[in-house]
């Protein structure tokens, strides 16, 4: 099948800054990019063209930092920090079962695909419960949940059309090293054997914040090497105890995890120091901008993290601490946030954040060479977003217009390797209304079952 899309305010994020072409076209064939242009498109006898009259196309949005089964527990922690809001959303989430997992996760994934992430690094929620923090690590250890409780969050994935890299904790309070370890290998090889296309890979939930284990990096770091695979670790994320949590970094530098690329999620609470090591290491990050702020936990030293030359993604987080899955709000909290930081409206720009939320999120997690810009040879993955509908005005610098005035009432189609999987903010996927009846019956019923919110 081939599909031209003409007409188009192209964004390709190719090359230097955001490779614009103010009338360009795109050629697909069998759900990847054959083809880009400027100006007239060729005839290509057979193809279905997609004429956008002058609509914005973008690459869809890539999130490097997703909990997608969250979806159903949105409003829970609404006055709590990190460690509290946690208490309440995964404490609901701690009594469902797998297929209410399923559920949640495509619930969710089908959200982010409607508003325009196309991508995400996704962490399914561990096998082992959720359990309060105390002095800095999570206070028990409940019984471990069936690998089914996870499997079926990537089957949600799956169903729901989005691509996605599955993040999984080593759950290393339960089991010797080697039962961890071979335990993590049972979801390595699970991701390994789906589409390669569809499950870009398989990675590690970093957990040294929460773990009690005393040797907790240098396991995951054993788990990184013997599989081949990312770690993204939420680190330096609250206010809560941040000197026990900065004290924890040398867990992760001395264990070599920097030089195999460690992402940091979060990465608020930091020190020059910090960023300095993280940055000459080899290490990346994270920036989930919308969460940051609903939690109270503060804003992350972007121009400092920058400057020192750590690659940086953005991420949405989920909907229970972003509340709405808007890349847009989200790259616009993150410019407004680090502008009143810094008291320099040039310390961040708007073309800059598009990229960390495109082609940076796909650098930064190892997955540059498929998703993340409109190329040659990467998969068909794009948006189409109207100025007119609600209309902008005039586009003084039609990239940072992109950025700062388009919102999702002018998102008017997805499309994920060259197909159509939503218009008008509603998903294609036959699965979505069901997904929505479901979500309302099985969180509810949870939170009858066990008393919640508590």
């Amino acid at each position: 099948m081939t599909l031209l899309v003409v007409d188009a305010r192209l964004i390709t994020m190719a090359g230097e800054g955001c490779g614009f072409l103010d009338r360009g076209w795109l050629r697909i064939d069998d759900g990847r990019i054959s083809a880009v242009g400027a100006g007239a498109a060729p005839e290509v006898p057979g193809a279905e063209v997609l004429d956008v009259a002058g609509a914005f196309v973008a690459p869809g949005f890539v999130s490097a930092h997703s909990h997608l089964f969250t979806s159903g527990a949105r409003g829970l922690g609404v006055d709590a920090t990190l460690y509290g809001w946690c208490d309440s959303m995964l404490g609901l989430m701690s009594h469902a079962s797998p297929e209410d997992y399923y559920w949640a996760s495509l619930h969710g994934s089908l959200d982010f695909v409607a508003n325009g992430t196309t991508t995400a690094f996704d962490f399914t929620d561990p096998r082992i419960p959720w359990e309060p923090m105390v002095d800095g690590a999570k206070s028990g250890a409940g019984a471990l949940r069936p690998l089914e409780q996870q499997t079926r969050q990537i089957d949600a994935k799956l169903d729901s059309g989005i691509r996605f890299i599955n993040a999984a904790s080593l759950d290393d309070a339960i089991g010797t090293d080697e039962e961890v370890l071979d335990r993590f290998g049972l979801m390595v090889g699970h991701c390994r054997a789906l589409d390669p296309d569809r499950c870009l890979g398989a990675a590690i939930m970093g957990a040294v914040q929460w773990s009690p284990r005393p040797n907790a990096a240098e396991l995951e770091v054993a788990a990184m090497r013997r599989y081949g695979v990312l770690n993204e670790a939420h680190f330096l994320e609250t206010r809560e105890e941040v000197e026990l949590q900065r004290s924890k970094f040398v867990r992760y530098r001395d264990a070599g995890a920097l030089e195999l690329g460690l992402i940091f999620g979060h990465f608020i609470q930091t020190t020059p120091e910090i960023i300095a090591q993280a940055a000459a290491g080899g290490a990346r990050m994270s920036w989930q901008p919308a969460s940051n702020g609903r939690l109270a936990s503060g804003t992350a030293d972007i121009v400092g993290i920058r400057d020192a030359g750590m690659p940086i993604g953005i991420g949405l987080d989920d909907q229970a601490c972003t509340d709405v899955s808007d890349p847009w709000q989200n790259m616009r909290m993150g410019i407004y946030s680090v502008r009143a930081a810094t008291g320099d409206p040039r310390s961040v720009l708007p073309e800059e954040v598009l990229r960390m939320a495109t082609l940076g999120s796909a650098e930064v997690l190892g997955v540059a060479d498929r998703v993340g810009s409109l190329e040659v040879g990467k998969l068909a993955d794009f948006v189409v977003v109207d100025p007119t509908r609600p209309d902008m005005g005039p586009l003084w610098h039609p990239v940072r217009n992109y950025v700062l005035s388009s919102s999702l009432r002018n998102l008017k189609r997805v499309y994920i390797g060259g197909e159509l999987v939503a218009e008008e903010g509603v998903s294609t996927n036959p699965l979505a209304g069901r997904a929505v009846e479901e979500v309302h019956r099985r969180m509810t019923a949870v939170a009858a079952e066990w008393g919640w919110p508590a």
